[in-house]
């Protein structure tokens, strides 16, 4: 009796760890330090980049900072993006923080809603896969971005942001968490 007693505790603690750690999610600063705006020639690919090492999933948000007087962010489909076709856009937000949930896989674009500054590489591609992960296109296939314009890296200063290392130490926490419950259902 006690050996499947035992085992329910250890079913329950399973499920309850898998569980904590699917409601989790996280808010990610577009650019992390950098503010949406152009890309610098020493960062042409920023935005690729981004897109790639910061693996997004059903929950998390997506930050965009910018000066609102300056410019905006909208979201476009990928014909519009391609294109740099800013005219329909599907979501159009332009408060200067302007934050974006992702509640849905699927790839989502985003472009800044200025004229102009999608043709330089103001623009985002994002993709949620049922598997919690992201990806971005190769970073070999994007040109590179013009020089000129304004570059709004250092409007804000130092922003914290939301990093893979602290969604790493979240994630420890949680773990660890579960295992102490876990542990305390065991000794029941």
């Amino acid at each position: 009796m006690e050996s499947s007693t035992s085992k329910c505790k250890y079913f329950i603690f399973l499920l309850l760890l898998l569980s904590i750690q699917q409601v989790v999610s996280y808010e990610y600063k577009v650019g992390d330090l950098d503010a949406w705006g152009f890309p610098t020639s020493a960062n042409p690919l920023v935005y690729t980049y981004w897109a790639k090492y910061h693996p997004l999933k059903l929950g998390d948000s997506v930050l965009f900072l910018y000066p609102p007087s300056e410019d905006s962010v909208i979201q476009v489909t990928e014909e519009a993006y391609n294109s740099c076709n800013i005219t329909d856009p599907i979501l159009y937000m332009n408060n200067g923080n302007s934050l974006f949930n992702i509640t849905k896989y699927g790839v989502f674009y985003f472009t800044s809603g200025q004229p102009g500054h999608c043709e330089k590489k103001q623009k985002l591609r994002v993709s949620v896969s049922g598997n919690g992960t992201a990806d971005a296109p190769d970073p070999g296939t994007s040109a590179a971005a013009g020089a000129g314009g304004p570059s709004y890296q250092n409007v804000f200063g130092s922003i914290p942001a939301a990093s893979s290392s602290t969604s790493i130490k979240s994630s420890v926490f949680f773990i660890t968490t579960a295992l102490v419950i876990g542990s305390a259902l065991l000794n029941f």
